[in-house]
């Protein structure tokens, strides 16, 4: 989808639709309080063509709803969209302010898909305690992000896609501020999408091979220096842990490295991004249920938020070094393959040290051993901080539901970066806790360590597993296994792949 910024005025706009915001300005509560939609622009005329109905009480502006008018009075648009934000109290001034405007703009968009119209043009809300520049930003992922569909391989597949997004600013001060947060946003949010794409596509179509070419490809369109390694660079970087999950599997694994290094950034922190890759997860000799099986082509989408976040970063060009490492596998029960009982050797964490023995007490549990080998490469690659990605547990889903990602912290400081980044990506990361207690689940009596620690607390005692390998280096483990992918469509976003991490991801590598 092509994006625009313009600052002409609204009412001299020929377009199919045009689309503006509103906001609940109701501060009453009660039974006897009704609610008080205002469209959140200057426009006198877009005001008055949506006046008589406002007024009416059969739109209230209620969170992503939806109401069209055609033949606007004096307008030169032939339809007029108000998508609403909900309360404007708590819609206004505040962080999640402006991720209602991201979730308005692809409501927007999903609205006219089915209707077959192509060019959508989305006026700037103007509102007390709404910034302008964070606003565009928001619009251009919203709007991106809105247009992704999952239907990519039906054979009369109906191309529903807008082809034209515009936003529209008029009176607008600082044009060139408001430009370069909508070009930021607009690169964030087809980074989301490619990180979409890859985690929709079936594992027959997207092996471990597959997806490191895919993430060389990437790489080379936007500059970063990349390696894509298989079984024999395994070998020999002894990562024991992550060829124990690949060696049931006919597809040969994939070590893939993305490096961003600015010119004129010689020292400082270097951020190291480690995504779980597999590609497709049988759950090896453990075997899954059938029931929804077909989902695991989605137990990638950790390695593809860190792709889909290189990308950003590239085209984004922070002031900071910035790698990523996604380990890609599948795992599967064949005569090869890894069984309970088995103890595998991770690599070292440093090249002074031997390996940590693990004990394979489930193989369903092989994230965190491709994991663990990719945080260690990660530091001996020189990465001075830490942050992970991966559909890791079905125990984070059980303990907050697919509303919230969790996300785990050795470091204060390092984890109110992360904090601090949620409040301009508006993802859902609630974070949980470590502690000495959910180590001690993990205590081998065989090895150093087991990969599971039985059903309680089980998603702490798996981000209590790759601690170990993090160690004493700040480090942010993100499970995103209830959040990842989304059964039902929303109006701003399509069932399927979510990109959850992406955003967060991108504002925390900026925040350094």
């Amino acid at each position: 989808m092509r994006s625009d910024l313009s600052f002409a005025g609204l009412r001299e706009i020929e377009t199919e639709l045009l689309a503006v915001l509103a906001a609940d300005t109701q501060t009453a509560k009660g039974p006897e309080a009704k609610p008080a939609p205002v469209l959140l622009t200057d426009d006198e005329a877009v005001k008055a063509a949506a006046a008589a109905v406002l007024g009416s009480g059969e739109f209230k502006a209620g969170t992503n709803e939806t109401l069209l008018l055609h033949a606007p009075a004096g307008l030169k648009a032939k339809r007029l969209l108000v998508v609403g934000l909900g309360k404007l109290a708590t819609a206004s001034g505040q962080a999640k302010a402006v991720h209602s405007v991201r979730n308005a703009a692809g409501t927007a968009v999903r609205f006219l898909k089915p209707r077959g119209i192509k060019e959508l043009i989305l006026a700037l809300p103007v509102a007390e305690g709404l910034e302008a520049a964070a606003c565009a930003k928001a619009v251009a992922e919203g709007a991106l992000v809105g247009d992704f569909d999952a239907d990519t391989y039906r054979s009369e597949r109906k191309d529903q896609s807008v082809q034209r997004f515009t936003l529209v600013a008029p009176g607008t001060a600082d044009r060139k501020a408001l430009e370069a947060a909508f070009a930021q946003g607009a690169l964030v949010g087809e980074s989301q999408n490619f990180a979409r794409g890859l985690v929709n596509e079936p594992g027959n179509k997207l092996t471990p091979t597959v997806l490191g070419r895919r993430a060389a490809e990437m790489a080379r369109e936007v500059g970063l220096a990349w390696e894509v390694h298989s079984t024999e660079k395994l070998h020999e970087l002894k990562m024991g842990a992550f060829w124990a999950v690949s060696q049931g599997s006919e597809e040969p694994p994939a070590l893939i490295v993305l490096k961003y290094e600015p010119e004129d950034v010689k020292d400082g922190p270097v951020l190291g991004l480690v995504g779980k890759g597999i590609t497709f997860d049988t759950g090896g000799i453990s075997i899954k249920p059938a029931d929804n099986m077909e989902k695991m082509k989605y137990d990638m989408a950790g390695g593809a938020a860190m792709l889909g976040a290189m990308r950003a970063v590239a085209l984004l060009k922070p002031k900071v070094r910035v790698l990523a490492i996604v380990c890609a596998a599948e795992n599967m029960p064949d005569g090869k393959a890894q069984k309970p009982g088995d103890v595998q050797t991770a690599m070292p964490t440093a090249p002074d040290k031997r390996g940590k023995t693990i004990e394979i007490i489930n193989t369903d549990a092989e994230g965190r051993l491709v994991l663990a080998d990719g945080l260690s490469y990660a530091r001996q690659l020189g990465a001075t901080h830490l942050i992970d990605a991966a559909t890791l547990t079905g125990a984070i889903g059980v303990a907050l539901g697919q509303v919230n990602a969790g996300a785990f912290a050795n470091d204060d400081e390092t984890f109110a970066k992360f904090e601090a980044a949620l409040k301009v990506s508006g993802e859902k990361f609630w974070r949980m806790p470590l502690g000495e207690e959910y180590a001690e689940q993990i205590k081998s009596d065989i090895g150093d360590i087991k990969n599971t620690g039985g059903r309680y607390g089980g998603a702490c005692t798996a981000a209590e597993f790759l601690h170990a390998f993090a160690e004493d280096v700040p480090w942010i483990h993100l499970d995103i296994a209830g959040t990842a992918w989304i059964d039902e469509t929303r109006p701003y976003i399509a069932k399927g792949p979510s990109g959850i991490g992406v955003r967060s991801i991108v504002e925390w590598v900026r925040s350094y």
